[in-house]
């Protein structure tokens, strides 16, 4: 998907029905211009669920993972706006990633994301990686309408950055490391037929990855690009 910069930031939000429409708001109008303003972030985009959960999901691009423990932005998690605070103060899920990016194969955006989280255990991430890389998301990035393919692995020190370095509330500690692929396409079916025939559970499972693999497709909702300075 042709990710921007070395880093990216990954949250996954759920909210009531009846504050689904400010949440939505705020999030086009206010809360990815304000991310993208700040040092170091590159491009936000945001999706909505077709199938599987959470129901949102979005994507902050940054120059490097280390920039999601930077003091500015440990400091501004720690003074969120007004609106932020009320939105944020009625979501019914949470949770975020930070993410180094290990392999990206991808030359533009496309429509439709196919999004596959999984927690590999230690002795498989090297053989897993390089399959992946070598083998794994260049062939699925050859079937037609698919896009791009990404990996992306999450740094559990930068991750814990909000909690245990300024305090931040609702940022709890993590421990596992979580691994994401993301696997850019044109159009729904296909993306997510090819996401599960060549990198689903079962295939994973065959290159050691034990435990729940999660799955879910989404469309683009709205994304913003960082103004050249």
């Amino acid at each position: 998907m042709a990710l921007l910069g070395g880093g990216v930031l990954l949250t996954f939000t759920e909210v009531p029905a009846e504050v689904e429409e400010d949440f939505n708001e705020w999030y086009n109008r206010e809360h990815i211009d304000e991310r993208v303003d700040m040092p170091g972030f590159l491009r936000a985009r945001r999706y909505k669920a077709i199938n599987g959960r959470p129901k949102y999901f979005a994507t902050y691009e940054t120059t490097q993972v280390e920039n999601l423990a930077a003091p500015e932005y440990l400091a501004r998690l720690a003074d969120q706006s007004a609106w932020s605070k009320r939105v944020m103060a009625q979501f019914s899920l949470f949770h975020r990633m930070t993410c180094h990016i290990s392999a990206d194969f991808g030359h533009g955006v496309g429509g439709v994301l196919t999004l596959i989280r999984f927690f590999p255990d230690d002795e498989v991430k090297a053989p897993l990686r390089q399959w992946l890389c070598e083998t794994g998301l260049p062939a699925l990035v050859a079937r037609p309408g698919l896009l791009g393919g990404s990996l992306l692995e999450n740094d559990l020190e930068v991750s814990n950055a909000p909690a245990l370095k300024r305090g931040v509330k609702d940022f709890p500690v993590v421990s596992a490391q979580e691994w994401a692929i993301l696997v850019d396409g044109a159009e729904a079916g296909p993306t997510a037929a090819a996401a599960n025939a060549l990198l689903g559970p079962d295939v994973l499972a065959e290159h050691g990855v034990a435990g729940e693999v999660q799955f879910a497709t989404y469309q683009l909702l709205f994304g913003v690009a960082r103004s050249s300075d």
